[in-house]
Formats: structure tokens, C-alpha cells, sequence
């Protein structure tokens, strides 16, 4: 998994009931893109993410 500063996560939730998660990558951690990443999520709270296979990185949309 890569991502850059921008992009968007959106991790499915395991549980029944609940919720996915959706944030914005405000930091990119590891070397070329990869994780971890802290993300700042839509209820306001900011984390540091290490994303599993139910995550998934959406690119910003950028300029040409």
C-alpha cells in the first residue's frame, strides 16, 4: 500500500453496526509511501494508522 499527503483512507469496519472509518493522510511515515500513516479522521480525531487488508487509500485529486 503507498499513499501521499492527501489522499484519503477509508478502512471497512469488521463489526456489524458499525460504521467505516474515513480520515485524510496528514503524514506519511514510512519510506516510499508506505505505512504508517497519520490520518486525521472525519470525527476530528487524529491517529497513527497502520492499514490492513481492510483499508483502502484513495488518491486526491491532483493538478496536471
Amino acid at each position: 500500500m503507498n499513499a501521499t499527503v492527501g489522499d484519503r483512507i477509508l478502512v471497512h469496519s469488521r463489526t456489524t453496526g458499525q460504521g467505516d472509518q474515513r480520515g485524510e493522510i496528514v503524514e506519511v511515515r514510512g519510506d516510499g509511501g508506505e505505512p504508517p500513516y497519520l490520518v486525521r479522521f472525519e470525527d476530528g480525531h487524529t491517529g497513527l494508522l497502520f492499514p490492513g487488508p481492510d483499508a483502502v487509500v484513495v488518491p486526491a485529486q491532483r493538478g496536471s
